[in-house]
């Protein structure tokens, strides 16, 4: 079978929900994936930053086939030699009393929410069904009912109504807006993304997170941050609250958990917030599996062990000071954090971000365009400098070539 016959297959079978690249891909090592002709790409999406330590890590791959020989499920209804140690390592690993694990990063979400009401029911002493909490306009948490209801963007939201009450949306980067908002004593939390990926690598200003901190711990509102796809090194620090030394009260993680082998995710807490959820009040069958229990530790441990958050730093630089003096009339903003960067797409003779992405598919680089006009670069963080190098020059070559037809 050729790409464009599995490409009819999904077509026919599959429901609609994404718009793809042409591409189909049926092999992953490190920083390239190949389709099924045989063509070699680069990875530039790292399957929105699940794929941070590479594709098929040796390390995360041994860990997954050796437990999934072993034990994979048990459900939380019985113990399993697995899930404790893991609690332990990556609770350490992150500064945390108590993690809650989970699968995706929706769920982790949440879980967030339903700890947070929680504890504003339990701990702040908020009145029944009272709580409310703030998000951030532009926000991106996932596509369940409760979390569309907080989304600005009509894609994620319109026509899925009628929508979950309790959250306040108050513009991005805005800490004037969040102070006045924090004055409504039914506030019990502040959910936000330390960098805006969905909405096109939005990076707030330096000292927005701690500002945003320092307001929430004068008004006794829970900070939780949404480090699904910013945290586990991506943004050059191993979160990027790291970057304003904050310390989130709640802490959401998902995708490279797992090293993008199997869906985990998790919510950090220390037990004065952790703990007022009881028994029987939360919970998944598949969360805290065995065979993700082991995967998460080889995951957090290749993390640790070759130095990605230092590499994603050091190669975030170069990337966005080669594209800056690229220097390019179709590039009108280039920004980003480590190795989770942006271009701003300016049109040009007929052309937009969707033509760039599929240009760099033909010459061999894969990224996916946000927003119609924003183009996101995540490539794995195990790129060497010189495959950074390379996949530059495919970048820019596709670019040029936009202005040739």
């Amino acid at each position: 079978m050729l790409s464009k016959d599995f490409i009819e297959l999904e077509g026919k079978y599959g429901a609609h929900n994404y718009h793809p690249l042409p591409v189909v891909l049926n092999k992953g090592k490190g920083a390239f994936v190949w389709d099924v002709e045989g063509k070699k790409y680069f990875d530039f999406l790292s399957a929105y930053s699940a794929v941070n330590q590479g594709h098929c890590h040796p390390k995360i791959i041994e860990a997954l086939v050796d437990q999934a020989q072993t034990l994979t499920l048990t459900s939380r209804a019985f113990f399993n030699d697995q899930l404790g140690p893991y609690e332990k390592y990556v609770t350490e690993f992150f500064g945390y009393d108590k993690v809650l694990p989970m699968n995706s990063g929706a769920e982790a979400d949440e879980t967030a929410l339903k700890l947070a009401r929680r504890w504003g029911y339990d701990k702040k002493g908020v009145a029944e069904n009272q709580a409310k909490i703030i998000v951030c306009a532009g926000n991106f948490h996932g596509r369940t009912i409760s979390i569309i209801s907080m989304s600005t963007d009509p894609d994620s939201y319109k026509g899925f109504g009628p929508y979950t009450p309790g959250f306040e949306v108050v513009p991005y980067n805005n800490l004037s807006a969040l102070e006045k908002a924090l004055e409504d004593k039914n506030v019990v939390a502040f959910l936000v993304e330390p960098i805006q990926g969905e909405a096109g690598v939005f990076v707030p200003d330096d000292g927005y997170l701690k500002k945003a901190y320092d307001l929430c711990k004068l008004n006794n509102v829970l900070f939780i941050a949404d480090e699904v796809q910013t945290g586990i090194a991506r943004t050059g620090k191993l979160l990027a609250c790291d970057h304003e030394n904050v310390r989130p009260d709640v802490l959401i993680l998902g995708k490279a958990l797992s090293g993008g082998v199997i869906p985990i995710s998790a919510v950090l807490a220390d037990d004065e917030i952790m703990l007022v959820i009881k028994p029987g009040e939360h919970g998944s069958t598949f969360g805290g599996n065995p065979l993700a229990a082991k995967v998460a530790t080889a995951a957090l441990e290749v993390v640790k062990e070759e130095n990605l958050a230092e590499k994603a730093e050091k190669l975030g630089k170069i990337f966005r000071e080669e594209l800056k003096n690229f220097n390019h009339p179709m590039i009108e903003l280039v920004r980003g954090k480590g190795l989770l960067n942006a271009i701003v797409i300016k049109p040009s003779n007929g052309k937009e971000a969707w033509d760039v992405c599929v240009k760099m598919a033909e010459n061999g680089l894969l990224a996916k365009p946000t927003h119609q006009h924003i183009i996101r670069f995540a490539p794995p963080l195990i790129i060497t400098e010189k495959e950074l190098y390379e996949a530059l020059e495919i970048i820019k070559k596709s670019i040029n070539q936009m202005l040739e037809a």
